[in-house]
């Protein structure tokens, strides 16, 4: 790393932090020709790729913006909020790669929010998946419907938790 104070080639490390959940690490470096110390800050970009082929930096803001639309009205938390876009980012972080398209980040965010208020989960789905008649919300509620009476009938049955099918699986059922 090149010295900011006397454009030294190299510069040896002397601390090294994480910072921000473990996005960012912060190193504190010093410099063999002058002396001096100084802070550089590394982050790992992962980069949304867009329907358009226009790539940019993924935003925790931004999913969160389009969730609070979403969510309007509803008895959903600014908070709650957050971490939904801490988990959104953290998914797509754990798949490992640099750039993700948008619509496995929009695929990201339809489980956290379906768990954190289903009319929320409603209104994003039908625009996100692009409803285009009272059929497709008509068979979304009924998606929504079982997995409740599922996760119900688990807890009269010994009180624990019920794997509940993903909800393509679930409507798949359905139609056979």
């Amino acid at each position: 790393m090149r010295c900011p104070y006397c454009r030294h080639a190299d510069s040896r490390v002397v601390d090294s932090r994480e910072a921000d959940d473990g996005q960012l690490i912060r190193r504190r470096r010093s410099c063999p020709e002058c002396g001096k110390r100084f802070t550089t800050v590394e982050e790992a970009v992962l980069a949304v790729v867009k329907r358009s082929g226009v790539t940019e930096p993924f935003s925790r803001t931004k999913i969160a913006n389009g969730v609070r639309k979403a969510c309007q009205g509803r008895p959903v938390t600014e908070d709650a909020l957050a971490l939904l876009a801490q988990r959104v980012e953290d998914a797509v972080r754990s798949r490992g790669a640099a750039e993700i398209p948008s619509n496995e980040v929009g695929l990201a965010i339809l489980g956290p929010l379906r768990e954190l208020d289903v009319v929320a989960y409603l209104r994003f789905a039908s625009v996100y998946r692009s409803f285009d008649s009272l059929g497709d919300f008509e068979r979304e509620i009924e998606t929504l419907r079982d997995e409740a009476l599922a996760r119900e009938a688990a807890r009269e049955q010994g009180g624990g938790t019920a794997t509940v099918e993903e909800p393509e699986a679930a409507a798949a059922s359905r139609t056979v």
